[in-house]
């Protein structure tokens, strides 16, 4: 059967009549770029103020985007997935705060989650940001003293920084080594989300030294590549070759990447190259330029195919296909977000490949960022409002609704 991704009676059979038009509406909405701007800048003040709008945002962007504001919520959104062939991520989506109390937390909220997802039928993989178990200015001043090639063997100078400091830094390895110890017990993959480039480097090598660790018989803990960076696809490359030389499964989730404005504003600002793509082809060129190095069964890696664009789904899914894999092989996995691209998800899903939903949770008042940060994104029309909305308004059209 020939995969498609403009199949909508597939793509929102998990959606009833009035989800579809409550959709449309929101997508709708999205597109008027003012409207956007009007509701990023006014939702945060009159939450602060108390005006009740917590009802309307949670029948409308909320129901869209996010699995419910509780662990246990999420539950009966996965299980309504599971009947379209339809795996689940989760995503604790509140925003991590600075202080060790609030790194402890968020290291038993996210062993919470674990031990949630490994009960449930439908919940290979969570989340995990790093920023939520380490302090910013911490992890920039030790990125600062990395050397490349001690990062990829999970390395890291740990001399410039102060004793206090370091024992700051080891209570961060206990943090993440004990998140990794629980998943691998219970059996859930772990996803670690990538940061600034100016606090990438400990990341990384903390992620290999989990890799090193947890990953000798199958992919648990896995890193994440934005390959909207220039050098991602040799960082992948080397990491592997360290991996295959000491026995580990090289594991990563393939993104494009969040923080691109950024990045290129500090770059100049601080007048250092660009570490971003200079386009959109070169940084599409890098993605699907990892998918083939990843996906090579000679290469021995876990991936997850994280993204919204077409091609590069299709590409996976025909590289599997090549090698003569089987579709739910259980070293290549596919995720959209909870809410978009449903077109891809639902389609891979049907053809029997390993597809799932990156479903974040958390009190409304708490995923906010996250919301508006979906609202952003969608909010051109020659962009993703755009695409999804002429597929909502195609599936409208053929239910005559």
């Amino acid at each position: 059967m020939q995969l498609t991704f403009n199949d909508t009676e597939t793509a929102f059979a998990y959606k009833s009549n009035k989800d579809l038009k409550d959709a449309r509406f929101l997508f709708s909405s999205m597109s008027k770029g003012w409207l956007v701007k009007l509701g990023m800048w006014a939702t945060p003040k009159a939450l602060n103020w108390g005006v009740p709008l917590k009802g309307m945002i949670r029948k409308t962007i909320f129901k869209q985007f996010v699995g419910g504001e509780t662990l246990e919520q999420t539950a009966g959104v996965a299980k309504h997935l599971s009947q379209f062939n339809v795996q689940v991520i989760l995503d604790y989506g509140v925003e991590g705060k600075e202080g060790e109390d609030s790194y402890d937390h968020a290291r038993e909220e996210f062993i919470r989650v674990i031990n949630f997802a490994a009960d449930q039928a439908n919940i290979p993989f969570m989340s995990v940001k790093m920023t939520g178990l380490a302090r910013f200015a911490l992890l920039q001043k030790l990125d600062e003293a990395a050397k490349y090639e001690d990062v990829v063997r999970g390395n890291l100078n740990l001399e410039t920084l102060t004793e206090s400091e370091k024992e700051e830094w080891k209570k961060v390895c206990d943090r993440v080594h004990e998140i990794c110890k629980v998943a691998t017990q219970r059996n859930v993959r772990v996803l670690i989300d990538a940061e600034e480039t100016w606090i990438q480097h400990p990341v990384d090598a903390l992620i290999t030294r989990m890799m090193q660790e947890f990953n000798k018989e199958k992919g648990i803990v896995y890193n994440t590549a934005q390959l909207y960076r220039h050098d991602r696809v040799q960082y992948i490359k080397d990491v592997n070759s360290f991996a295959m030389s000491a026995g580990f499964k090289c594991s990563f989730k393939l993104v494009r990447g969040a923080y691109m404005e950024k990045e290129r504003e500090r770059a100049a600002e601080k007048g250092y190259p660009s570490p971003i793509n200079a386009d959109k082809a070169a940084t599409d060129k890098e993605y699907n330029d990892a998918i083939r190095y990843c996906l090579d069964p000679a290469n021995q890696m876990c991936t997850l195919v994280g993204s919204h664009n077409e091609e590069s789904n299709q590409l996976a899914a025909g590289l599997i296909e090549k090698y003569g894999l089987p579709h739910n092989i259980s070293t290549v996995y596919f995720s959209q977000l909870y809410g978009m691209s449903d077109n891809i998800t639902f389609n891979l899903a049907k053809a029997g490949y390993n597809s799932s939903k990156y479903l974040p949770f958390g009190p409304i008042k708490d995923v906010i960022p996250y919301l508006m940060r979906r609202a952003e994104e969608n909010s051109s029309l020659s962009g993703q409002t755009g695409r999804e909305l002429d597929f909502i308004k195609t599936e409208v059209k053929r239910r005559g609704l």
